[in-house]
């Protein structure tokens, strides 16, 4: 069931929930969250569509805030709010408020969403493009438990991912770290299987793929080794190989689907690694609304850093910048009768 309203407000559009829900019989209390997505006309369809599927293990009330910003002087300056209601099988499990902002109300969006909120229920805000560069200190943000954003959306990626290591707020995550989780799983795993230790490691795909960087980056602040990146035409993450001391260890995914594992004195292994699509990764941070302490660590490592040796990783910033800091000189010691308060 669709329920379209022009130039309405946020208490119009929960009166036509309630009523869209009377109508097909669908009770409010199964929602166990709020998704707010915020993206533009170009984008809403594919995220929309990414949230519909994630509902099914998280029935939620999804709000699409889509602005539209307006040619003419005049029509910048005049607020205006239209709605699509769906509830029913038009919006998955859960029910759906598409909201296109016009004019004045585009800044105040956060006055709009708040109203919109279920009761008692944590909030998610997924950035779909265009992700603000604080996103805790962005309004929408502010409302959230859990704030999701992609820096493959970005121009620039990498860029993107020193940004977010700047302004990391606990709550902070990107579809890009979620992407790797069947890789860390994976590597982890094989680790456990031999009792090793890691000297260094590769890691191979795409140039500008930031899932890339960020696998590089856990693996040099958890095994503490240096980590080279390398480019490939993909497609995604291609190949980790790592050097231990039981011999080398390999996971190759040349076709985006399955990766071979391969290590010393061991049969080769087929793996599954199917490059997932953006509704797996959105049900996976669904799954978890505190902070991922791992993500931060990894966040913070610094693509900077990638490739130095591993005595130089371990260092502390403090000695660092004190290291590189040039020589002060010393100051002249003050006459006796001075010093002395004469």
């Amino acid at each position: 069931m669709k329920i379209d309203l022009t130039e309405t407000t946020a208490s119009k559009i929960n009166k036509a929930l309630v009523q869209g829900r009377r109508a097909v019989g669908t009770p409010a209390i199964g929602m166990v969250l709020t998704l707010v997505i915020v993206t533009d006309e170009e984008n809403a369809y594919d995220a929309l569509k990414a949230a519909n599927e994630a509902s099914r293990e998280h029935p939620s009330r999804t709000l699409v805030v889509i602005k539209r910003v307006s040619r003419s002087p005049r029509n910048r300056s005049k607020a205006r709010l239209d709605a699509e209601v769906r509830v029913g099988t038009d919006a998955g499990t859960g029910e759906t408020v598409v909201l296109r902002l016009y004019g004045e109300a585009i800044d105040h969006a956060q006055s709009v969403v708040l109203p919109l909120l279920l009761p008692d229920a944590p909030v998610v805000v997924w950035w779909a493009v265009n992700s603000p560069k604080n996103p805790a200190k962005d309004p929408l943000g502010a409302l959230a438990q859990r704030r999701v954003t992609d820096a493959y959306a970005a121009e620039n990626p990498v860029a993107e991912l020193a940004g977010r290591a700047d302004t990391y707020t606990p709550g902070d995550t990107d579809l890009a770290w979620t992407r790797i989780t069947p890789w860390r799983s994976m590597l982890a795993a094989a680790l456990d299987q031999a009792p090793c230790t890691v000297t260094s490691a590769e890691v191979e795909g795409e140039e500008f793929n930031p899932s890339c960087e960020l696998l590089a980056m856990w693996l040099a602040s958890r095994l503490d080794v240096p980590v080279k990146r390398t480019a490939s035409a993909g497609p995604g993450l291609t190949a980790v190989r790592m050097e231990s001391s039981c011999g080398p260890i390999v996971l190759d995914r040349p076709d985006g689907s399955l990766a071979t594992l391969c290590m010393q004195g061991q049969p080769d292994r087929a793996v599954a690694l199917k490059r997932r699509d953006t509704s797996e990764l959105l049900a996976e941070e669904l799954r978890r609304l505190d902070p991922d302490d791992t993500y931060a660590a990894a966040l913070k490592f610094g693509v900077a850093r990638l490739g130095e040796p591993s005595g130089a990783q371990a260092a502390p910033a403090e000695e660092t910048s004190a290291a590189a800091a040039p020589a002060k000189p010393a100051a002249k010691k003050a006459p006796a009768k001075k010093a002395a308060g004469k």
